[in-house]
């Protein structure tokens, strides 16, 4: 049998390795000081670009993209490289993915601090960055593909399954959850809307934590946990029912993100079965990982590298156990809006993906340097901290979002709301909020002691980046299956009839759920007293969206007698019609604002938008000066309607034509409406008289960007009165 040399390309991994490191350190910094900003909320003031609407999103997408997502590049090709036996097929992709990647992150980085951002959930980066990931992703899959055709190994690893179901189902994910109408370089509308929209989102958004955050560290799990613990994974045929029905199952349950609310009744329930289904195969998944373990306890003791992947695996069961659970409505109704949410991500973020990315890179490190890791003492040490943040962070979470669940839901004796004050839940949850910090403090330590001890361990080693090696050359593989052999180890290796099988089974359920929603009229059932927004309030929507405000303010009022009671009456599918994209929030930092329309003066959310805590007394809201400040951008505004047009929204022609026109009327009547308090007016005044003296440009009220909010708030809930018949019917 012939015996070929080749060289394993070590010099990819490491540098995915050193991003992954680099990125996660930036990224959960970015986390500590949002953590801050709900105990310190003007840490930032002033700084539009550090505001937390708009670092929310850069930290979930650099731990989620950039820190999780250079960890699965750096694992995928060292472990497919020595499962298949050869080299990546191709370096020039190799180097295609890496630089690729790390430039979408810099644009991240870039764009979303300034404002640009689609709002979508995980989906945020505007549609130039999305093609860029689009290139990057297919270059990522053309060289796995690749490689697996060119392999040495007749059979497919089952790492090397979750491996390609990511590539398949990430790529169908990330092209039908941001088609969009482009509107400038860095502006687009989403092409779904409302109801349709938030299906979509959670289709995807819940499906990039089943196929970012999970298969592919599963896929890590079944390859480096027997490695670390030198034993076999304990059941063949377990992996093989644990691949097909997670990936079957998991793609259904993304309704479960939107209980209670808009979306159609059976969509809701279908999330729901499905969901409870994915109890089984995500514990199927955990116990062969736990007891591939079975044997080497003594080990784990002593192993920094085990304990590590023990508590990932543990905290995968949990949050996989947890996700079910909040999928019941019943136990939905409590969790969904509340910090206990947050609790249940960072479990997984910080146990299941942050744990085993550490201990993966604990194990390899020495391994790609020829030495041993610099110290053990210390790599105990990172353990034991994370451990301890881990707790510190997710226990307070859990307490801060069951109270503010008892705390909505409280009414006394007359009827009556106890806490009718949205702030007086606030206040209530800090203390938990300033143990999440110091949660986060120690996690964030522990990755320090992680990357001296790297740069120690590496200093010491080999800079060698090719790695020889040898392997028997395959001969030519039937495309027949051989007496006595399953149809699964056939399969197994035929790499081109695993994908298309793959990717059937994760189409099933997203063509179930979603066709109907959008092809059939009935499920969203239209209203006619809802409206198109003015192209005032379109600019203003726009802001809302640049601001991030829906990152703490929900608009989505479920049929819940204390959510009726506070916030008026529940939302309708008709309502969000014209809604691209849709902004129902998943998170309630701040009350709801679906009827927050004529609620408050003009006046009011002027001063509560420069000085949050002049208006609400303990707000944590931060100010927002810049855009009292700031002159309006109506550059667009045509363009933007005519975009709408083309989605459906339906804008005359003389309307498009007279919109400037029409925001001048508008933001005019806004404009007397703020001269009605006294000390606006003579502060105003004075403003002006002072710019005229001072020879500077001076923006008229009218023309700011605060007006164009101040309509669009204004709007919001009006379409549909409160005490109309009609509105409570939902016709």
């Amino acid at each position: 049998m012939e015996v070929q040399q080749f060289y394993y390309d070590n010099k990819i991994v490491k540098n995915f390795l050193y991003a992954t490191i680099f990125w996660g350190i930036v990224g959960m910094s970015v986390g500590l000081l949002l953590a801050l900003m709900f105990i310190f909320p003007n840490i930032t003031e002033d700084i539009s670009w550090l505001s937390f609407g708009r670092l929310r999103p850069l930290h979930t997408n650099a731990v989620i993209f950039a820190f999780v997502g250079n960890a699965i590049f750096a694992g995928i090709y060292y472990s497919t490289q020595r499962l298949l036996k050869a080299r990546m097929y191709s370096d020039a992709l190799s180097k295609f993915n890496f630089w690729g990647w790390q430039a979408i992150i810099v644009a991240a980085a870039i764009t979303l601090p300034l404002g640009y951002s689609s709002s979508k959930e995980y989906a945020e980066l505007e549609w130039p960055i999305d093609i860029a990931i689009t290139m990057v992703w297919v270059a990522f899959g053309w060289n796995l593909i690749g490689t697996m055709l060119r392999r040495r190994q007749r059979h497919l690893y089952v790492a090397l399954w979750f491996y390609l179901s990511t590539f398949l189902t990430v790529a169908v994910l990330h092209i039908f959850n941001n088609l969009v109408i482009p509107v400038s370089a860095f502006k687009s509308y989403s092409v779904y809307a409302g109801v349709q929209d938030a299906l979509v989102q959670w289709w995807y958004g819940h499906n990039a934590v089943a196929f970012v955050l999970t298969t592919p560290f599963l896929g890590l799990m079944y390859y480096f946990v027997p490695k670390a613990a030198n034993r076999p994974i304990y059941s063949y045929r377990l992996s093989i029912i644990h691949f097909w029905s997670l990936i079957f199952i998991y793609i259904w349950a993304g309704p479960h993100h939107l209980l209670y609310s808009a979306l159609p009744e059976w969509a809701q329930n279908l999330g729901v079965a499905f969901s409870v289904m994915l109890l089984a195969p995500s514990w199927g998944g955990m116990i062969n990982g736990l007891l591939t373990l079975r044997g080497a306890w003594d080990k784990v003791r002593v192993d920094p590298v085990l304990k590590f992947m023990v508590v990932a695996i543990t905290g995968y069961g949990m949050a996989t156990f947890e996700g079910p659970l909040l999928s019941l409505k019943n136990v939905n109704a409590v969790g969904h809006f509340s910090d206990w949410i947050i609790a249940h991500v960072h479990v997984g973020a910080l146990a299941w993906n942050g744990f085993l990315t550490f201990g993966m890179i604990y194990w390899m490190v020495p391994r790609l340097f020829k030495t041993k890791l610099y110290s053990t003492k210390l790599a105990n040490a990172h353990f034991w901290i994370g451990t301890l943040g881990i707790i510190l962070y997710a226990l307070p979470l859990y307490v801060a979002g069951f109270t503010q669940a008892l705390m909505w839901k409280e009414f006394n004796p007359d009827g009556t709301l106890v806490y009718g004050n949205f702030l007086e839940t606030v206040k209530e949850i800090l203390p938990m909020y300033a143990m999440r910090a110091v949660g986060g403090s120690l996690y964030i330590l522990g990755t320090f002691i992680m990357l001296f001890n790297l740069v120690k361990t590496a200093k010491a080693g080999s800079k060698v980046e090719d790695e020889l090696a040898e392997a028997p050359a395959l001969t030519k593989v039937s495309t027949r299956r051989t007496v006595g052999e399953t149809f699964h180890s056939w399969l197994e290796r035929k790499p081109v009839q695993l994908a298309i099988l793959a990717t059937i089974a994760i189409l099933i359920g997203g063509i179930i759920q979603i066709v109907p929603t959008i092809l059939v009229k009935s499920n969203i059932p239209t209203i006619s007293s809802v409206k198109p927004y003015t192209p005032l309030e379109l600019e203003g929507r726009d802001l809302y969206i640049r601001e991030g405000c829906v990152g703490c303010h929900s608009q989505m009022i479920r049929p819940f007698r204390d959510e009726v009671e506070r916030y008026g009456d529940y939302s309708k599918a008709g309502e969000y019609v014209y809604d691209h994209p849709f902004l129902w929030g998943s998170k309630r930092t701040g009350p709801d604002l679906h009827r927050i329309g004529g609620k408050y003066s003009d006046n009011w959310h002027l001063n509560h938008m420069y000085d949050p805590q002049s208006t609400s007394s303990g707000s944590i809201m931060p100010s927002y000066k810049w855009l009292i400040h700031d002159k309006l951008d109506r550059s667009n505004i045509r363009t933007k309607m005519e975009a709408m047009v083309t989605l459906g929204v339906p804008y005359t022609d003389e309307e498009i034509a007279n919109a400037g026109a029409n925001m001048d009327q508008q933001a005019l009547q806004i404009e007397k409406n703020l001269y009605s308090d006294p000390d606006f007016a003579k502060g105003y005044e004075e403003d002006k008289q002072a710019a005229k003296e001072n020879g500077e440009d001076f923006v008229e009220m009218r023309d700011r960007e605060i007006v164009a909010l101040i309509a669009y708030l204004q709007r919001l809930g009006t379409d549909i009165k409160v005490n109309d018949n009609a509105a409570s019917t939902g016709k």
